[in-house]
């Protein structure tokens, strides 16, 4: 057996140098492990060395400005250093901190040590925290999957969609996935979860050393559409700005990215834009790394890029950023970890084209929009919300009472076309941005996406929007019964009293059919408006079947429906719902060897009476039936 030995803490050091020169045993680890022989390591590093940064001030082309080392921050992250600089140039003098400067390279003895990427709110110094360069070259070389979310990783054709077939064994981001039920997606609760998961990577106190803001250049939007992308967005780092250029194509602008350049992440593109503003920092062959922080952690992603042409710094107390806008679609982010985001060159990622008409605005200018929303978990749902109430608001916005009707078609691969309608009456104004969150067509593409079960893809979306200026709603003043005791057999009839906007309240009169078996019973009939009532639909199991309930969820909206118990009972199973069962059956479909059962729940019939406008208001009778006289 071998004698063990004893080496002191000093000569330990010197004989694991001896055997590794290369190893750094102090830092390698927290500040990266790739090397390059332009890049300089953080030990390298001392208070007061000087060096020159690059950034777009204006146009497309990176200037210097200088920098000066205050010391470096070890640990600052987990396995992550900062280095802590000032820096020198007339603009920054005014607007100290820039959001859309992150990324921007930093040198010292011409070689890189890092970006541009942390700064206070409200510093009154140029004061600024780099990443180092060899954390974000360490996500440059990490693997990418072939594909993401059945997205092949590639350069797509135009028709790109048709041609991709989902796979169930691929790569997707779980930080950005919707948890919660489907059926009830929620775009604002999932914009807080994502805030909420991204919260425990970055600093929130007020004061703390946070990432530079990812200014979120928004073009083409009212200032009402920008806030509430700002609601939606600002939690997780975005600062949306109505600051940005609706995305015009440069034939002049640069091919491809280069260090200190700026670099857009197109959210959204066409009649309307909002681009995420940011700076490369270095260019390897096809790939880049950049930002120097997580635009939003969401790990392997794949989202639209462009080259970006800043237009001025607008300085201000509390954060200032660059004004700029994209001018030449280039590639694809693929990658979004701590320490930078990773670019491709070569990827193509996937959009989704929106068309959207608005009929019954007069005289309106702009009545159809087309826009391209990139295809992601969160994104895609919430710049739809934006994007239909933005135009909405733009075309037809009106403080009178308006009554709409949607008709709108989500393309989806493998799972066909799903035909979805909404209708509403806004009181006081045309329906905006908050009322198109809720709407199916926004719920649909959020569920789609979020499925556990398989990677979806959507391939477009088509929406008509009809208005009538009109108040095409009705209060249920109150239901009473024409019989309140009937034979079996008999329909039970109610007489509704409704009061229209303006004008004398009105009566109908519907008859309800009630089955003979429920002779002897006392039968409690609720009558609500069709668009409260939703049609009795089995748990999905699968995306085929969530596909299936999410096409016209709920009863007409325009109509009256009358619910009452059959008495009998029914099951939902793998997707399908039985109802009406005999008496035993429920007892013998019940397995003996498994705990996978069938949910059992009793049977409601309903019967829907067409009012042709929208009611208000619930009630309840009761009807009593006759038993059968033997």
């Amino acid at each position: 057996m071998p004698k063990s030995f004893y080496l002191p803490g000093a000569a330990l050091l010197g004989f694991l140098a001896s055997i590794a020169p290369n190893l750094n045993l102090s830092s390698a680890r927290a500040e990266g492990k790739a090397t390059r022989p332009d890049i300089m390591g953080v030990e390298q590093i001392k208070r007061g060395m000087k060096g020159y940064g690059l950034t777009v001030f204006e146009g497309t082309t990176p200037e210097k400005f200088g920098v000066e080392v205050i010391d470096v921050l070890y640990n600052f992250q987990p396995q992550q250093e900062l280095i802590l600089i000032k820096t020198q140039h007339p603009r920054l003098e005014v607007a100290k901190v820039v959001a859309g400067m992150s990324g921007s390279p930093v040198y010292l003895d011409g070689k890189m040590i890092g970006a541009y990427a942390y700064g206070w709110t409200f510093g009154a110094e140029p004061v600024a925290g780099v990443t180092p360069i060899r954390n974000m070259l360490d996500d440059l070389a990490r693997p990418l999957p072939k594909q993401i979310d059945g997205i092949p990783f590639g350069t797509l054709p135009q028709a790109r969609q048709a041609a991709l077939s989902p796979s169930k064994r691929t790569t997707s981001s779980q930080g950005s996935r919707y948890h919660g039920e489907l059926g009830g997606y929620d775009v604002t609760r999932h914009a807080r979860q994502i805030a909420d998961a991204k919260s425990k990577f970055v600093g929130t106190a007020e004061g703390s050393l946070r990432p530079v803001s990812t200014p979120l250049l928004m073009g083409g939007l009212t200032a009402r559409s920008v806030n509430f992308a700002k609601e939606l967005l600002a939690p997780m780092g975005l600062e949306p700005l109505q600051a940005g250029g609706g995305g015009k194509q440069d034939p002049s602008a640069p091919t491809r990215f280069v260090d200190g350049g700026a670099v857009g992440v197109s959210l959204i593109r066409g009649d309307l834009s909002a681009t995420g503003l940011g700076t490369v920092t270095r260019v390897e062959g096809d790939k880049l790394v950049a930002f120097g922080h997580p635009m939003m952690n969401s790990g392997v992603t794949n989202l639209p890029t462009a080259i970006g042409r800043i237009l001025w710094f607008l300085a201000s107390d509390m954060r200032s950023f660059k004004i700029g806008m994209p001018v030449r679609d280039v590639g694809a982010l693929v990658n979004d970890r701590q320490s930078s985001i990773v670019v491709s060159h070569s990827v193509d990622a996937p959009v989704i084209p929106v068309k959207f008409k608005i009929k019954g605005a007069p005289g309106a200018p702009a009545t159809d929009w087309n826009f391209e929303i990139a295809h992601e978990k969160f994104m895609t749902p919430a710049f739809m919300a934006v994007a239909l109430g933005n135009a909405m608001q733009t075309t037809a916005a009106e403080r009178q009472d308006v009554s709409w009707t949607v008709k709108a078609k989500l393309e989806t691969k493998d799972h066909g076309v799903i035909q979805l309608e909404d209708q509403g009456v806004s009181i006081g104004g045309t329906p905006d941005e908050r009322e198109f969150a809720e709407s199916p067509l926004v719920k649909a593409a959020g569920a789609i996406l979020n499925n556990p079960w398989e990677p979806a893809v959507l391939v477009k979306a088509e929406v008509e929007i009809e208005l009538n200026y009109e108040r095409e709603i009705m209060r249920l003043r109150g239901a009473d019964l024409i019989e309140s005791e009937i034979d079996a057999g008999e329909p039970a009839r109610v007489r509704l009293t409704l009061e229209p906007y303006s004008g004398k309240a009105i009566t109908r009169v519907i008859s309800i059919p009630l089955p003979r078996h429920l002779a002897g019973e006392t039968v409690n009939i609720t009558l609500e408006p069709g668009y409260g009532v939703e049609y009795e639909r089995a748990a999905p199991e699968n995306l085929g079947d969530l596909v299936r309930n999410l096409e016209n969820q709920s009863y007409p909206a325009k109509s009256v429906v009358a619910s009452f118990s059959s008495g009998a009972g029914a099951v939902s199973y793998k997707g399908r719902i039985a109802k009406n069962l005999p008496p035993g059956a429920l007892d013998s479909i019940q397995p003996v060897t498994t705990s996978v059962a069938p949910d059992t729940f009793g049977t409601q019939v309903r019967r829907v009476f067409t009012l042709g406008q929208f009611m208000t208001g619930q009630d309840t009778v009761s009807v009593k039936i006759r038993p059968v006289l033997r």
